[in-house]
């Protein structure tokens, strides 16, 4: 759903792919190859967010700003399941995990990775390349050249998303039974931690 508030309309490259169970609202600018999974919201009536390109937010992440704030992902910024950015700026390809919490004017530095469940408070800034956890969130590690060529490589698959779910997303009706048969096309991609144990 992508909707107008007082006059301010989303603006939505042709390229990416707002899911249409996801809510794009206000003044919200998305940019090239990126995805909005299901049950995203990017509210955009208090303050403008602004996505750069091959940016993706999954579903059920929260973005959205004090009044007068802009809320701001660079370039590959990955937002997680169920993840909230409330009011704060993303780095280039950065990569926050599912269902953590970046409050207000929280500046995240370039190819940070946030860990799933972490609390990242008001006003904080992280260094760039850090791995960031916890509640209240601290930094435990850097981010080495391994672990970002990794996550720029998953990235990489939500970039592909948009143009997959526009050529290959439709209704259906659900089958009754398992078929015999039944194609299962799925990408191939090791987890970092799999990854990590094989070598």
């Amino acid at each position: 759903m992508i909707q107008s508030f007082k006059g301010m309309i989303p603006v939505l490259h042709p390229s990416a792919y707002v899911h249409p169970q996801a809510s794009v609202i206000g003044h919200v600018t998305i940019g090239p190859d990126c995805y909005i999974g299901p049950g995203a919201v990017l509210r955009g009536d208090w303050g403008r967010i602004i996505l750069k390109a091959g940016c993706n937010v999954q579903e059920n992440c929260v973005v959205h700003m004090f009044p007068g704030t802009t809320v701001h992902l660079a370039e590959g910024a990955h937002v997680g399941h169920g993840a909230i950015i409330h009011g704060a700026a993303l780095g280039t390809q950065c990569m926050i995990g599912m269902n953590a919490v970046v409050m207000d004017d929280v500046q995240v530095g370039e190819g940070c990775i946030v860990g799933a469940l972490a609390f990242l408070k008001a006003q904080s800034i992280w260094a760039p390349r850090s791995i960031i956890a916890g509640n209240p969130a601290k930094v435990i590690g850097e981010v080495s050249d391994a672990m970002l060529a990794h996550k720029i490589e998953g990235t990489s698959l939500y970039q592909q998303l948009p143009e997959d779910c526009k050529t290959h997303l439709c209704d259906c009706t659900p089958l009754e039974s398992e078929p015999e048969e039944r194609p299962a096309s799925f990408p191939k991609f090791e987890t970092w931690q799999r990854r990590r144990d094989n070598t």
